[in-house]
């Protein structure tokens, strides 16, 4: 990162025009008290319910924390993490945007949905969501930024009663990076009021037709960025809160995704040269072949000496400034006097390869696409002397769902296949899952304590790693005619488990 004095700099500026640095923003309490019998619901002597507050990015590593990787300056994540439980072992229930958010909305796989890549789909009006419960249950549900439940299209004014029939009372939705070329906001119509829309259209489509992993600044600079827009928003909106249900809140970022565009002083917040280097692509050997396979073949940029240290440093500048904005979203509930009886959960739908493997984006199974941030807050895990925060059992990132509605004192009736993390908030040593599974372009991947395994489309193993001995993954042993007993015993899992998770 960059020099002490660098950073006040920052703290000056930021503080100039009005957003919160990170050195004022340690808003969670100091102390905790030792209580380890309470249930990880509502506590008897506090019968009131919890608010509920989901902060998701997009496209965020599982290392892109302080407190997971060490290389990115996120205090307000971490002290949620060191008042929660943060999960090692997370995983998105699909590399790419569209299916993984539909999974999340329903508790549904892929092989579920049908819906299996990036593609306009339409989550239906009449589709059974955890929103509906926690809102079924009292409370005042509200959305502030990305879903992609929809297609990113047309006027997304003119679609709150999609939203509503979704579970969501009150609506400020935004498209993702590229959808604000085209898809009117009420964030884009101020873009457009201030001149500032076309410059962003044009910066946008310029670096696709050069580089698409060129660092430069948004043309919209700080004011004006999304990430902003988004946070703002939402603490605007529990500032002014006054109805009297409790309050749910899903705020969702549409950072850290690409372009490599994070405005100044973010930009410039850390040096190239402190970034972790990438890990390195290895070679295929003699084994079958899956998407990463076609993805090395079809996606490889061309980078130039320094680029993946330049796009590390811009993506941790992201990563930091959305942090900022989660510090003064805190800040505004704890000026309600709501933060200690509020869940906080803290999440992103997938990764982001960063240079790994030389390649850029997600979908696939490596670790840097398909292994997520995942950190769960709530009034219990606060009031306990909690001695492990960590816990590396599996965990999907659909069990959001029915642990929010657990704490919303609510209970989902239709047929999903996402679980409560309730039990696991409690003891962290406990067992959630025996594995995690993620999809996409109908291939399968497993992922246990031990190995991690994916089957490509034919339902043949084409990756197999041991997460313990080589956490990197850089030692394939696919196709290994060693491990065909240990290819064996996973497929057969994975076959038993679609069976299992069959919704017809």
């Amino acid at each position: 990162m960059k020099s002490e004095t660098n950073k006040i700099t920052r703290r000056t500026f930021i503080k100039e025009i009005g957003i919160a640095s990170t050195a004022t923003l340690s808003v969670l309490s100091e102390k905790t008290s030792a209580n380890n019998n309470i249930s990880p619901k509502l506590n008897s002597d506090n019968p009131s319910k919890p608010n509920i507050l989901l902060l998701m990015t997009d496209q965020q590593r599982w290392d892109a924390m302080g407190c997971s990787g060490g290389w990115v300056n996120t205090p307000n994540l971490d002290r949620i993490a060191s008042e929660g439980i943060r999960f090692t072992n997370c995983v998105t229930t699909s590399p790419v945007c569209v299916p993984a958010r539909l999974s999340l909305a329903t508790g549904l796989y892929p092989h579920n949905t049908g819906v299996w890549n990036n593609q306009k789909h339409k989550m239906s009006p009449n589709t059974p969501t955890w929103m509906q419960t926690i809102r079924n249950a009292g409370y005042r549900t509200s959305l502030f930024g990305k879903t992609h439940l929809h297609p990113h299209s047309g006027d997304l004014r003119k679609k709150e009663d999609l939203m509503n029939s979704y579970g969501l009372d009150d609506v400020d939705e935004i498209g993702g990076p590229r959808a604000n070329m085209k898809t009117l906001s009420h964030m884009t119509a101020i873009w457009e009021e201030k001149g500032l829309w076309e410059a962003y259209k044009q910066d946008y489509q310029e670096r696709f037709r050069t580089k698409p992993h060129i660092v430069r600044p948004s043309p919209n600079g700080l004011e004006y960025d999304a990430d902003v827009y988004v946070g703002q928003q939402a603490k605007k909106y529990l500032e002014t809160y006054k109805h009297d249900n409790p309050w749910f809140c899903w705020v969702s970022f549409g950072g850290p995704h690409e372009p490599w565009d994070t405005p100044e002083p973010y930009a410039s917040l850390y040096d190239p040269k402190d970034m972790p280097s990438p890990i390195p692509r290895q070679p295929v050997g003699d084994r079958p072949m899956g998407r990463l396979d076609q993805l090395r073949g079809k996606r490889r940029p061309d980078f130039d000496q320094g680029d993946v240290a330049k796009m590390r440093a811009d993506y941790a500048g992201n990563v930091t400034l959305i942090d900022d904005q989660i510090g003064e979203i805190l800040a505004t509930v704890k000026e309600r006097g709501e933060l200690e009886n509020t869940v906080i959960v803290f999440c992103s739908d997938h990764g982001e390869m960063n240079g790994d493997y030389g390649l850029i984006y997600k979908s696939n199974f490596l670790n840097g696409a398909v292994r997520i941030p995942f950190i769960v807050r709530t009034p219990d895990t606060i009031s306990r002397n909690i001695t492990k925060r960590t816990c590396d059992s599996p965990v999907e990132w659909i069990d959001i769902g029915p642990t929010l509605v657990d704490y919303a004192g609510g209970q989902l009736h239709h047929k999903q296949f996402a679980k409560s993390l309730s039990p696991i908030l409690n003891d962290s040593e406990v067992s959630h899952r025996e594995y995690a599974i993620s999809e996409i372009s109908q291939e399968i991947m497993l992922l246990n304590q031990e190995w991690k395994i994916a089957l490509n489309k034919d339902r043949i193993p084409y990756l197999l790693f041991n997460t313990q001995d080589d956490p990197n993954e850089t030692n394939n042993l696919a196709g290994n005619p060693k491990m065909k007993e240990i290819e064996s015993k996973f497929k057969s899992k994975i076959m038993d488990y679609l069976s299992e998770t069959d919704s017809k």
